[in-house]
């Protein structure tokens, strides 16, 4: 099933109200956005340029200290990149056996079915060794789980390829595979939006060896970034001060809500910076409560328990989620 966090036209149709009367915590995307400079004339009226592009992929290599022999492909946004790497037939030698470990974000494993690969979802590790392609959410998407990069290395040697989706690791850069994304057979994906608060600029990575990406390149074809998300995303990757302030207010952030939703009395399954995911008596009955306030948050249709949730943004919606988990609320 393609359910997706967001979609606040289904909470309005459900529990009314306007759109603009919602917070929207169901995403994992950072509420407190980036202050960005608006885009050049030019950016809005010519064709994306390599320039732009390149310098693009320059602040992205900076700012994650990709490894020099990696390749780095913008593209409009991770979702880009997860719906064209099971296309790689010419350099798999056409869709096989794919193992996704589960549960997590699904559409993965819609995208592999769809290009004509057999998925099995795994709930380990080691269940991956074997597959021609092999996913892995890292941290994971919606538990948090997160894995060393040793032992994703250690993996890669055991599959055909192996394609780690790195969207939400921002805050944990240690975990990030991407200071070896220059080896063969390994792909890492990136998000922009969520981290940086601009989901609506549509703009992703994708990075691997310079042949596997030239030929995402060619499948994605000409001008697969607009040229604002090319300004404002090489100026807001540059900003090293920005990066390391929203890495320690979503870290406090996160434990704030923690501790909110311990006192309504739920518990912590796990998550990340960017949202974090309780055990609840009833996960339908919590996201109703939830929403009666105008909040969104997100459910999952294989745990009729979990419930997802990012940390607010300004004061007044933290004030809006303090009065919908106080007890009576």
């Amino acid at each position: 099933m393609r359910d997706h966090g967001g979609d606040l036209d289904a909470a309005v149709r459900r529990h009314g109200g306007d759109a603009r009367d919602w917070i929207d915590l169901s995403t994992g995307i950072n509420r407190a956005p980036y202050a960005f400079v608006a885009p050049p004339a030019d950016a809005w009226t010519a064709l994306p340029g390599h320039g732009a592009t390149a310098r693009l992929i320059d602040a992205a290599r900076a700012a994650w200290s990709v490894a020099p022999e990696a390749a780095i492909l913008p593209l409009a946004g991770a979702q880009a990149a997860i719906q064209l790497v099971p296309r790689l037939d010419a350099l798999t030698g056409g869709p096989g056996r794919a193992r996704v470990l589960g549960p997590t974000y699904n559409e993965h494993a819609a995208a592999l079915k769809s290009a004509g690969w057999r998925v099995a979802q795994v709930a380990a590790v080691e269940a991956l060794a074997g597959a021609g392609l092999a996913v892995v959410v890292n941290p994971n998407n919606p538990d948090g789980r997160r894995h060393a990069p040793e032992t994703l290395m250690a993996l890669a040697a055991r599959v055909g390829r192996l394609v780690v989706d790195e969207s939400f690791i921002d805050a944990t850069p240690a975990f990030s595979l991407v200071g070896a994304a220059g080896a063969p057979g390994l792909i890492v994906l990136r998000s922009f939006g969520k981290f940086y608060g601009l989901a609506g600029l549509r703009l992703g990575f994708a990075v691997g060896a310079p042949d596997e990406i030239a030929a995402l390149a060619e499948l994605a074809g000409p001008w697969p970034v607009c040229g604002p998300a090319l300004d404002i995303g090489a100026a807001a990757l540059a900003d090293a001060e920005w990066r390391a302030a929203t890495v320690r207010r979503l870290t406090q952030d996160a434990r704030r809500l923690d501790a909110l939703a311990a006192a309504a009395g739920w518990s912590l399954v796990g998550g990340c910076a960017l949202f974090r995911l309780y055990e609840t008596p009833n996960a339908a009955a919590a996201r109703d409560a939830l929403a009666r306030h105008r909040i969104w948050s997100r459910i999952f249709p294989f745990s009729p328990r979990w419930l997802r949730l990012g940390p607010p943004g300004a004061a007044d919606e933290w004030a809006r989620i303090e009065a919908a988990l106080a007890p009576g609320g």
